[in-house]
């Protein structure tokens, strides 16, 4: 329990964040983020983390994690070639020979990791870096996606207009069409293409890579892509962008010899993404969205198409009757099911949709929070992240021929935690009949003869859920200073069907709000809870909700509002996505109506409740406009107000030591006027 007592000790925890299976199911690459010394940030380095052998219990001490990897620069992206050498991302410099003035060193690169051991070496290094890769299952076939300069014609090309405009002082962007901006980033001058090689063997030359997408624009962004097992074809999301903003997101083939590209599921009105190709390279599985409508909310579901077809009715929904969203999918090795997990009461199981039958099964019963599938190569488990409110992502592995087993928890970097209280689910029905449910987390000295103060935090999203373990926004280190934290999920949330999602569409501070509000009158309700000692806070979607209720209520002591929207019609005209604003809102100029029905700072007379306002320059997608507007409108109006800025950060704070700073100031602001303790001001303020 240290760990969340002391803030130097909790931002120093080992985070998995992501796995892979090597292809004889022997071991997982998993990426782990630590922290750095010089400078101080958080470094991700590969670690290699034993299976069970067969179907015997976790591995003992012979098994326990092992780091691949080590460089100030880190290291990520881990995938397997067939033969199981590791390919990975990294900065790290390459040997000197490679290291030709202006070569990309300084970006990304591409690594491999010899199947055998010894050294790894860098095997392709664009110029503008490598921003994501992709192996093929049964051949030597890589593809990466690497950013160039528009007009550039492979890498020497780029290279040479990069030191150009380098040498002339020019950093200047001119803007077409298409997006400006990214959560956190300017898009352009350069844009993502995908390049296809051959991985070299033994210690042959680096690998050398040809273009697939000579002209893409904008296509590419933060789209993800597969590889054929045979390594012949590439599948890829590709976004398409009208001349007034709005985007359409499809999925294109690729010929990886010729760079032949044709459409694969596109249809009106509906985006599709995260393509997965099936092990015996017959079939597509990816995710069909049906766009947001000023009507109604889009629903989303789980599709497969043949790979050598062409389907212009959007595929085969494999979801049909399940009202529940898919995440993220995986195919099992015989091509005969996929895996996929999807939101559902607070938890996020994992499911498997059998091609020959149509039947969804449930293959987790516990009140985890699935990611990161990797099926084993017998068929017999899956591997996966398994987090929760109350646990971090932890690999386990899964039998699935037991559904509704125990998952199996592996030797992991920072785990286990000991946690310092409990975790209870509660629920309520509100106004309009509908069930509204919460996790509760109790400090342990939590009880009718001292009942803990309480913490409202609502999640971000909106239409997410509060299910899983949160590194940025963790209820437990407000639990070690004695605060339950009340952790809802109103209208607007996933897990509890399209209609529950429908109830908040377009009016987000409606439905929602009164959801909010009825759970915590059943949270206050308790003995064990403190009803007159009361907080609330929230970023992104969470603080919008922090600003609604700060001036709709006076019934808490303190809010604390981090990247939280104030005023809508500037927030369209700001954000990095106006085109979905526009599907939900309308247009300010012409349909304000819910822009003045569901905008905060229209209320600002009216807020009594001491505020903190925290925000970070670099948050496109809730610019910080959103913060200083609602400052100076609370400036002479509120006595009590505070405004945390951070110059170099986003929508999430990142840097550990701004994490740390984060939380004290949080801490402090709260035990000012829900403990009633004097104001602390952070020493490094």
């Amino acid at each position: 329990m240290a760990s969340f007592h002391n803030l130097a000790d909790y931002v120093s925890i080992p985070r998995v964040a992501a796995l892979r299976l090597s292809p004889d199911g022997t071991w997982l690459a998993a990426a782990v983020q630590t922290v750095g010394t010089e400078p101080r940030k958080y470094v991700t380095s590969i670690w290699r983390i034993p299976v069970p052998a067969g179907a015997g219990p976790a591995p003992g001490r012979a098994g326990r994690p092992a780091r691949l990897t080590r460089s100030a620069e880190g290291e990520g992206g881990p995938a397997f070639l067939p033969d199981g050498s590791l390919l990975f991302v990294s900065k790290r410099p390459g040997p000197p020979a490679q290291n030709a003035e202006g070569d990309g060193q300084d970006k990304p690169a591409l690594w491999l990791l010899p199947a055998g051991g010894g050294e790894a070496r860098r095997i392709a290094a664009p110029p503008g870096g490598v921003a994501g890769l992709a192996a093929a299952r049964d051949s030597a076939t890589v593809v990466f996606a690497s950013p160039e300069l528009p007009g550039a014609e492979g890498a020497d090309d780029d290279l040479k207009l990069r030191k150009a405009r380098k040498e002339a002082g020019v950093t200047a962007i001119l803007y077409e069409s298409g997006p400006l901006r990214y959560w956190d980033h300017d898009l352009g001058p350069d844009s993502l293409r995908l390049q296809a090689g051959e991985a070299p063997a033994g210690d042959e030359d680096p690998m050398q890579a040809r273009g697939l997408t000579p002209d893409p624009g904008r296509a590419l962004d933060e789209n993800s892509f597969d590889v054929a097992p045979d390594g012949t074809r590439v599948v890829t999301g590709w976004s398409v962008w009208d001349e007034a903003g709005n985007k359409a997101d499809e999925v294109h083939v690729i010929d990886a010899a010729t760079g032949d590209r044709r459409v694969l599921l596109a249809a009106p009105e509906c985006d599709f993404g995260d393509p997965r190709v099936s092990p015996d390279g017959r079939l597509v599985a990816c995710i069909r969205a049906a766009q947001d409508s000023y009507a109604a909310p889009g629903d989303v579901t789980l599709v497969i198409t043949p790979l050598d077809g062409g389907d212009a009715a959007g595929g085969t929904d494999l979801l049909a009757g399940l009202d529940r969203r898919p995440l993220e999918a995986a195919w099992a090795p015989d091509s005969g099911s996929v895996y996929f997990t999807a939101d559902d009461q607070g938890r996020r199981p994992v499911f498997r949709a059998d091609l020959a039958t149509g039947q969804i099964g449930r293959m987790t019963a516990d009140r985890g929070a699935y990611e990161q599938l990797c099926p084993s190569p017998d068929g017999r488990f899956l591997y996966a992240l398994r987090a929760a409110v109350d646990e971090p992502p932890t690999p386990v592995r899964l039998d699935v021929t037991a559904p509704g087993s125990e998952p199996l928890r592996l030797a992991s970097p920072g785990s286990p935690l000991e946690l310092p209280g409990r975790l209870e689910e509660i629920e309520t029905t509100a106004g309009d009949g509908a069930r509204v449910r919460a996790w509760l987390v109790l400090p342990g000295a939590a009880a009718p003869a001292t009942p803990a103060p309480l913490l409202l935090w609502v999640h971000g999203g909106p239409v997410m859920s509060w299910n899983s373990w949160s590194w940025r926004w963790n209820p437990w280190l407000m639990a070690a200073r004695g605060y339950a934290v009340l952790l809802p999920d109103p209208a607007l949330s996933t897990g509890y069907g399209q209609d529950f999602i429908a109830r908040g569409h377009g009016q987000w501070g409606g439905q929602p709000y009164e959801d909010v509000m009825a759970i915590t009158d059943a949270a206050v309700a308790r003995p064990d809870i403190d009803g007159t000692r009361t907080a609330m806070m929230g970023g992104s979607y969470g603080g919008y909700m922090a600003n609604w209720i700060a001036g709709h209520t006076g019934r808490f002591r303190a809010i604390v509002s981090h990247a939280g929207l104030w005023a809508l019609d500037q927030m369209f005209g700001t954000t990095d996505l106006p085109s979905y604003w526009r599907r939900i809102f309308g247009d300010p100029a012409t349909e304000p109506e819910r822009y003045l029905a569901g905008s905060p700072n229209l209320r600002a007379d009216r807020i009594t409740t001491p505020m903190l306002v925290i925000h970070g320059a670099r948050d496109y997608r809730v610019p910080v406009g959103e913060a200083q507007r609602l400052w100076w409108d609370l400036r002479g109006r509120l006595p009590e107000a505070r405004f945390l800025y951070f110059p170099d950060e986003n929508h999430w704070i990142l840097n550990p030591g701004n994490v740390t700073i984060w939380y004290e100031t949080v801490l402090a602001f709260l035990a000012q006027h829900v403990l009633g303790e004097q104001w602390r001001r952070p020493e490094l303020l």
